[in-house]
C-alpha cells in the first residue's frame, strides 16, 4: 500500500504588545512549541511584530514599514524554518519604494524565501482603517511549492471572498492559510462578527475540499487616534478546519495556543476529484463574477 503525503499543521495565537522584539520572541517561542508537537508548517497571525496600528491614521505608524528585502524579522524566520525544518508564512507591514503593502513572505523548510502575497482586498471602517496604509496587492493569488505541500496564503479581510480560495485551490493549493487580526467594532459594542467569521472560512474549506488555517491575535489594544482612543478586544479563536468545514482544532477567545491537525494530502486529493465539484465547474458562465452589479456581462 503506498503511504500517503501526511503533514502536521499548525496556528499560533497569542496577544501583542508595542513592543517588537517581545512579539517577535513569543512568535519564534511558539513556533519552536508547534514544532515540538510535530507541526511542519506553521502559521503566525497579522502583523504579529506590534499593536494593530490600523484602528488610527497615523503618519508616524509608516515608519513601522520595511522593505520586503533584509526585513529583520523574515531573516530571523528564515534562520528558524532552516533550523526546525518548517515551512513558515510571516505577515509584514511592507515598503516598495512609495507603495505600502500589508503582505506575507512565505519561508519553506531550508530557510529559502518563496516570495511574496500582497493582501488584495483592504477594507476600511470604524477600528480598521488599513486603506490609509496599503496599497491593493498586486501579486494576484499566489500558490506557493512549500517542501510539504502547495500552499495557498489570503490574508484577513481576504478569508471573506470565496473568490479568494477558489483561484488559490484551482492553482493547486492544497491547504489554505489565513493570518488574521480581527476583533471587536468600536462603533458597535453590539456586533460581533466571531461566528460569522469562523463559519465563512468553513464554507470556504468545504467548498473547495480542503484544510484551512486560520490564526488571530487575543487581547485588548488601545491606539491614540485623531479623535481620542481606540479600543480593540481581539477575539482570538483560531482554528484549523477539515476539507468538509468541519472543526478539527480551536482555540478560546483568551488564552494563548497552540493549535495543530493532521492530514493526508493524497487522501484528500481523491476526495475532491470523486466529489465533482470541480469537474462540474463551468468557467462558460462565471463571467458575471467580473463585474461589479452582475448586469455589465458582454456577450
Amino acid at each position: 500500500m503506498v503511504e500517503g503525503r501526511v503533514v502536521v499543521i499548525s496556528a499560533l495565537q497569542f496577544a501583542c504588545s508595542d513592543d517588537v522584539s517581545t512579539n517577535v520572541d513569543t512568535a519564534e517561542r511558539l513556533v519552536r512549541a508547534a514544532h515540538q508537537k510535530g507541526a511542519k508548517i506553521i502559521l503566525i497571525q497579522e502583523l504579529f511584530e506590534g499593536y494593530y496600528f490600523c484602528q488610527a491614521q497615523r503618519e508616524d505608524f509608516f515608519r513601522q514599514a520595511k522593505p520586503h528585502k533584509e526585513h529583520p524579522t523574515i531573516l530571523r524566520m528564515q534562520n528558524l524554518a532552516k533550523e526546525l525544518g518548517v515551512v513558515i508564512p510571516v505577515s509584514f507591514f511592507e515598503e516598495a519604494n512609495n507603495a505600502h503593502y500589508n503582505s506575507v513572505a512565505v519561508i519553506d523548510a531550508d530557510g529559502t524565501d518563496l516570495g511574496l502575497y500582497r493582501k488584495s482586498h483592504i477594507p476600511d471602517g470604524p477600528g480598521y482603517q488599513e486603506k490609509f496604509y496599503f496599497n491593493p496587492g498586486d501579486t494576484g493569488f499566489k500558490v506557493f511549492q512549500t517542501k510539504f505541500a502547495k500552499i495557498g496564503v489570503g490574508i484577513c479581510w481576504d478569508q471573506w471572498f470565496p473568490e479568494v480560495a477558489r483561484a488559490m485551490v484551482l492553482q493547486g493549493a492544497e491547504i489554505l492559510f489565513y493570518p488574521t487580526a480581527i476583533g471587536s467594532e468600536p462603533q458597535d459594542d453590539g456586533l460581533d462578527s466571531r461566528d460569522h467569521w469562523r463559519r465563512v472560512m468553513q464554507g470556504h474549506a468545504g467548498a473547495n475540499l480542503v484544510p484551512l488555517v486560520a490564526s488571530n491575535r487575543i487581547g485588548k489594544e488601545i491606539i491614540q487616534t485623531e479623535h481620542g482612543k481606540s479600543e480593540i478586544t481581539f477575539y482570538g479563536n483560531s482554528f484549523i478546519a477539515g476539507p468538509t468545514g468541519e472543526i478539527v482544532a480551536t482555540a478560546d477567545d483568551k488564552e494563548e495556543a497552540v493549535l495543530v491537525a493532521e492530514f493526508d494530502l493524497d487522501k484528500l486529493k481523491i476526495k475532491r476529484s470523486s466529489w465533482g465539484v470541480f469537474r462540474d465547474r463551468r468557467p462558460d458562465l462565471y463571467k458575471v463574477l467580473l463585474t461589479l452589479d452582475g448586469s455589465n456581462i458582454s456577450q
